[in-house]
């Protein structure tokens, strides 16, 4: 999927092709956005950058998203898109975008802001598997490789049980916040055979360890994703531990 085995995870309104290249050196997927597509997720955007808070909002989403990729056409990182929408038609125009540059389609099913899943979006997604695989599988007919991007603890949500649904929809990759439950990631891995890629205090050697231990595929780092000491370190742990299970 990539190597390193290092993502850089998606900060809404942040991350962008400037900051992928910025973390190339250490990183081999970078996950830009999320982006906002239809309108009921734009009206959502926009009342969270009314209290402060950092939000994508370009006149056209499309547009951006394919001039943010063509940006890192000949960056050495693999990038993704992390998207959030209510309705299905500009979650299937992204994932051509996405399919033309190689890019990974990541559908956001991560955001708690009451604002966007108020609309039908991010976590709220957890709580309604058939939406969320209709997302998946829409994009996975384009031929764009599609990801997932779930936390853990959501009330009422058995994330292993909806990771098989996932895949089997169409996902290639499930992308977990693990928040307090890292041992969800051992269950998930266990329960699909997708690329898994486990997020939430990867900082060092022995938080990248824990993850890997329990089966995941690749570690992504979130808030540090733009400070080179941390991506040194979490590079360099993921190339050792690889290192020696391939030896």
């Amino acid at each position: 999927m990539f190597t390193p085995r290092v993502a850089m995870a998606s900060l809404s309104g942040e991350s962008d092709a400037e900051w992928a290249i910025g973390g190339s050196e250490y990183a081999g997927a970078a996950f830009l956005g999320g982006i906002a597509l239809d309108e009921r997720t734009r009206t959502a955007a926009r009342k969270l950058v009314s209290r402060d808070r950092t939000e994508f909002l370009p006149d056209d989403p499309i547009d951006f998203v394919d001039e943010q990729l063509a940006m890192l056409s000949d960056a050495p990182i693999r990038p993704g898109i992390n998207v959030r929408s209510t309705t299905l038609s500009p979650v299937r125009t992204v994932a051509e975008v996405c399919r033309n540059h190689d890019a990974i389609l990541e559908i956001n099913a991560h955001c708690r802001q009451e604002e966007m899943c108020s609309t039908g979006a991010g976590q709220s997604l957890l709580r309604n598997p058939d939406r969320l695989c209709e997302q998946v599988r829409v994009a996975a007919e384009t031929g764009a490789t599609v990801g997932v991007k779930a936390r853990t603890e959501v009330f009422g949500t058995d994330l292993p049980e909806l990771s098989r649904r996932i895949v089997d929809a169409g996902a290639d990759v499930l992308h977990v916040d693990a928040m307090d439950s890292e041992h969800v990631i051992g269950d998930i891995a266990a329960a699909t055979d997708c690329f898994l890629i486990a997020n939430n205090g990867v900082r060092d050697e022995v938080t990248v360890t824990e993850y890997l231990e329990y089966g995941a595929d690749a570690v992504s780092i979130g808030r540090p994703s733009d400070r080179p000491e941390v991506l040194s370190r979490v590079r360099s742990a993921t190339a050792e531990w690889f290192t020696e299970v391939v030896a």
